[in-house]
Order: C-alpha cells, then sequence, then structure tokens
C-alpha cells in the first residue's frame, strides 16, 4: 500500500531528505493525465515532481516516527568488530548505495561507519562530502520527527560519538 500525503505534510525523498507537500498537480504525460505531487526539499528551493502512483518505486516516505528515532540511535551507538577494508571507491558506491535507499537506518549506518573511520584516519574529500550528506540527511529527520532544533540533534550525536574516541592523551614533556 502506498503512503498518501496532503499539502504541508512532510516526507522523506531518498538522497533528497526531507520535503514537504507543496500541492498536486495534474499533467498531461503522453496523452494521458497524471496527478503529480510537488515536493520542496526543505531549505532549499528545488522542487521535485513525483506521480502520486509512483510513490512506493522512487522510496518516498514519512518521516519516522518518536519510536524509531531510538532505533536510530542504537544504530549510531553499535560499534562494529572491525571496518570495511575495501578500497575507498567500493565502500562510496556501497555507501550511495545505502543513501540511495531512503531509509533512515542504512544512512545511520553511513554515517556511524564514517564518523568512526574519521577516528582511525584522515578522510578524504569524498568521505567527508558523504559523511556531511549523510550526517544534514540524518539530522534534520530527527529534529523533525522529536520537533527539536537541528543543533540540539547534532550535540546528541557528537555525544553519542565522543565515547568511540577516547581523548588525546597529553604527553609529559621534561625540561
Amino acid at each position: 500500500m502506498q503512503p498518501t500525503f496532503k499539502i504541508g505534510d512532510k516526507a522523506v525523498y531518498p538522497a533528497q531528505g526531507v520535503t514537504e507537500i507543496m500541492g498536486i498537480e495534474t499533467m498531461e504525460i503522453s496523452g494521458m493525465q497524471q496527478n503529480f505531487y510537488v515536493l520542496r526539499v526543505l531549505d532549499t528551493e528545488r522542487k521535485i515532481r513525483i506521480p502520486i502512483n509512483k510513490v512506493n518505486s522512487v522510496g518516498l516516505r514519512s518521516v519516522i516516527t518518536v519510536e524509531e528515532v531510538e532505533e536510530v540511535y542504537e544504530i549510531l551507538r553499535e560499534r562494529p568488530e572491525k571496518f570495511d577494508q575495501q578500497t575507498w571507491n567500493r565502500r562510496q558506491r556501497r555507501y550511495w548505495e545505502k543513501i540511495k535507499t531512503g531509509s533512515v537506518y542504512d544512512v545511520a549506518e553511513v554515517l556511524r561507519d564514517l564518523y568512526l573511520l574519521k577516528y582511525d584516519k584522515t578522510l578524504s574529500f569524498g568521505e567527508k562530502k558523504m559523511l556531511d550528506t549523510a550526517q544534514n540527511l540524518l539530522v534534520k529527520e530527527l529534529s523533525i520527527a522529536r520537533e527539536t532544533g537541528e543543533v540540539e540533534i547534532e550535540q546528541e550525536l557528537e555525544t553519542i560519538f565522543a565515547d568511540a574516541h577516547p581523548p588525546e592523551e597529553e604527553v609529559a614533556v621534561e625540561a
């Protein structure tokens, strides 16, 4: 069953993030009338039109519930036994596939894995960009789901990941 949205509803569009349903338009495509949701990606002026009958196939979904937020935090708190040792371009491809699913849980895994990797090595430009993308997608959705500010969510994420990286030990220098 595909979700139905009303004008003003928030919905998540894979790899774009949280959107607002701005309207419903009818357009003629190949001689047939089709209804489209008109979405605006939050914090941008970017608009997307999605055929209403294709909502499931493109992955448009409702924002997660407060109960699901805790599941996301559990994923972020998990510490994998070992990191993916594939080359960066293979990891990048796998991470982008996860982000494109639109699953908040997949995005949380990407954020966690890259955040933890950041403590082991200096991230490449591409890794930093992907970390930022995953963090932005997650922060926006979590803040809307919890009805709180993005800064508060960012601080919570910092706290979650702080335990993964002990503070630098001070080295005593003898004179």
